[in-house]
């Protein structure tokens, strides 16, 4: 929690807001720059590669990272690579994580190349699929071949509308089992997705299991301090720092910006473990866990590249379908992390579960029901490119 000194003086910071500079600092707080991808992927590129591209780069991943870069060739396909500057290796040592943000890439590109009757052949991994991290190799070759019998997804109207739910949730309301296994049904509903079992659960006693791992997993990242290091700089503080670098954690809003003109909440003092802003953000993160009244996960059959990326097919339909159904979601990877102090919670979580190696949970995620949520920054399209 906030020290009775900090409130004291962002309650002086407020006051001087009010009496003033409230307008101000709202104006400061605008970070609509950094949300301009989402409307220009409205607007067309006038390249049905590029116009499919600025949806995907829309996808969620680990951090809010945005790891891929895009290489057009000819005049029909695009190569897809990971921007190895762009990956966790604290918090995420293999890349898995890395790894299924680019498989809901993937699947964002090819429900929106389907707008544009256009089917994609995609070959995973063309010139071999990578080891214990990810290479300079390419993550996919996509050929777009014109098809007007090409299947549209539903799913594709919900991308625009698509939220990680980063607030309190109603924990009296749990989701009702009829949405819940209708969410469930239609994230996996993909010809060719390989055999991945989703599930969930409102049930009390498994939330609140999952509610104390989650957060004994949470505060095992935050007192790592390879790990809290990496978090702690990869947060944008203020609308100055989120649309200068429109990717990793943001805190954005009147209050953040008074919090960082008066020092009280930097990228130093959140790495500082056992200060007051490292408390307050341990805190904060323990109350969006707490506040989670029903759990969703889904497993795969073994641990390979290809099945990472079919995970990240799933994750983002699981959270358009959750966007379809008005349902908030909130992804909770800690526990499914792999580095030495996670290992007694991770073999916890797949031994609650009856899940046994080779077979992995790839994706752990809060649902609820919240407020409305603002669209993540994102860095522009042509910053994806590799010309």
């Amino acid at each position: 929690m906030l020290s009775r000194r900090t409130l004291l003086i962002t309650g002086g910071a407020s006051i001087l807001v009010l009496g003033g500079g409230y307008a101000g600092l709202s104006a400061m707080s605008n970070i609509a720059p950094a949300r301009e991808p989402w409307r220009q992927a409205t607007e067309g590129f006038g390249d049905a590669r590029l116009n499919a591209a600025a949806y995907a780069i829309l996808a969620p991943s680990p951090h809010n990272l945005q790891p891929w870069m895009i290489r057009l060739a000819g005049d029909d396909s695009l190569t897809l690579f990971c921007d190895l500057d762009r990956r966790l290796p604290e918090t995420d040592p293999p890349d898995r994580q890395t790894t299924i943000g680019l498989g809901a890439f993937l699947e964002l590109l090819r429900q929106a190349a389907a707008e544009q009757d256009h089917r994609l052949e995609i070959t995973r991994f063309p010139e071999g699929e990578p080891g214990d991290r990810l290479d300079e190799r390419p993550i996919a070759h996509v050929r777009f071949v014109q098809d007007p019998d090409v299947e549209r997804d539903p799913l594709f109207g919900y991308a625009l509308r698509r939220r990680t739910a980063r607030a309190k949730f109603d924990p009296g309301r749990p989701v009702p089992s009829d949405k819940l296994a209708a969410l469930m049904e239609i994230s996996n509903a993909l010809p060719g997705l390989g055999a991945i079992d989703v599930a969930g659960s409102s049930k009390p006693e498994t939330v609140s299991w999952l509610r104390d791992i989650c957060k004994r997993a949470w505060e095992i990242e935050m007192r790592k301090p390879e790990t809290c290091h990496e978090s702690a700089y990869l947060t944008r503080i203020g609308a100055k720092q989120i649309n200068a670098n429109p990717d990793g954690i943001f805190l954005a809003g009147p209050m953040m910006e008074a919090y960082r003109m008066t020092g009280i909440l930097t990228q130093d003092s959140m790495d500082e473990i056992g200060s007051t802003a490292w408390q307050a953000t341990l805190s904060t993160y323990n109350g969006l866990i707490e506040s989670a009244p029903t759990f969703v996960w889904f497993t795969t059959p073994g641990n390979s590249r290809s099945e990472q990326l079919d995970s990240g097919a799933v994750w983002i339909r699981l959270q358009l379908a959750a966007a379809a159904v008005g349902i908030g979601f909130h992804p909770l990877s800690q526990v499914l992390e792999e580095y030495s102090e996670m290992a007694g919670p991770f073999a916890e979580i797949h031994d609650r579960f009856g899940v046994t190696l080779p077979s992995r949970i790839q994706g752990l995620f809060r649902l609820g029901y919240a407020g409305g949520q603002g669209a993540s920054p994102r860095w522009p399209l042509e910053s994806r490119l590799i010309t």
